[in-house]
């Protein structure tokens, strides 16, 4: 499995990476600019992530945003909703109008900080992407 760690903590990164680490290649960025770099860069190189674990505040451009953007690239790619990426919103924001806004823009997870290793790894279980 490839992923991207898209968060501007470098502590939750360095979690984020040791969860995923023996799942396979993983990638960060520290906002939702380089996020969107890194995505465009992967798939234009058909080598796209299966994974991308968000965080929504960041500077330069936050996670709802690199979001939408994500989405739009597949789009423009022909990609179809459902058979992109798996992005999972990791965040420490739980109320209930960041949770919709993620699921409208078509996120496929939802996990609140702190990051519970064996939730995160259940989620990307559900998705297929590991056994």
């Amino acid at each position: 499995m490839k992923s991207l760690i898209v968060e501007d903590d470098f502590a939750s990164r360095l979690l984020m990476q040791n969860f995923l680490l023996p799942h396979g290649e993983s990638h960060v960025a520290i906002n939702g600019k380089e996020a969107i770099t890194a995505f465009s860069i992967a798939i234009n190189s058909s080598e796209p992530y299966q994974l991308v674990c968000l965080d929504i505040m960041m500077p330069e451009m936050d996670g709802q945003t690199a979001l939408k953007e994500i989405r739009t690239i597949e789009e423009s790619r022909g990609i179809m909703l459902g058979d992109g990426v798996k992005i999972i919103m990791t965040t420490a924001l739980s109320d209930i109008d960041n949770k919709i806004k993620a699921v409208n823009e078509f996120c496929d997870g939802y996990l609140v900080k702190p990051i519970d290793r064996s939730k995160l790894l259940e989620l990307i279980r559900s998705f297929g992407l590991i056994s």
